[in-house]
């Protein structure tokens, strides 16, 4: 069963209609509004009495209930302590690309020159102390007594990635 409502069918306003309609509709929302009637009870309740600032009632304890889980406490001291080290990584980095920045031949040669006397000055001690060993380089070897040589057979196993070695 096939329920189709037809539409209203309505004809449009003539010109004086319509000024007749909008004459009354404008009237009606620009009409004086009608005192309503007082209701019979009290609808509200207000209070205007000052309150007092100290009075005679002892203070209560109001123990903490606010519980935080453990994993917001982690994450919140995680984030403090990746912020701090981040900064000092941030200091850091800034500090040597401005000493990078403010590389010249001049101040590469002061680094570097107290570097390569030390080093000259410790390899020229090097060498005086072995051109003095190498005086006396006389050496005799005079073995005397039985020689015994032993011979063993080794066998490898590799398996696998890693190597598994067995001795026999």
């Amino acid at each position: 069963m096939d329920f189709h409502p037809t539409p209203p069918t309505r004809q449009p306003l003539t010109e004086p209609e319509a000024a007749a309609e909008a004459k009354r509709l404008i009237s009606q929302a620009y009409r004086p509004e009608q005192p309503q009637p007082a209701p019979e009870f009290p609808t509200c309740f207000r209070d205007d009495t000052p309150l007092p600032t100290v009075g005679p009632t002892p203070p209560v304890v109001q123990p903490e209930t606010r519980i935080v889980p453990a994993w917001a406490v982690g994450t919140a001291v995680a984030s403090i302590g990746i912020g701090a080290g981040i900064t000092g990584v941030g200091c850091g980095a800034w500090l040597v690309l401005q000493g990078l920045a403010a590389v010249t031949l001049t101040s590469v040669l002061m680094v570097t020159l107290p570097l390569a006397a030390l080093a000259a000055v410790a390899t020229a001690i090097g060498s005086a102390l072995q051109h003095a060993r190498s005086v006396v380089t006389h050496h005799d070897h005079h073995y005397t007594g039985p020689v015994t040589q032993n011979t063993q057979h080794t066998e490898q196993t590799v398996l696998g990635l890693l190597g598994r070695i067995t001795n026999r």
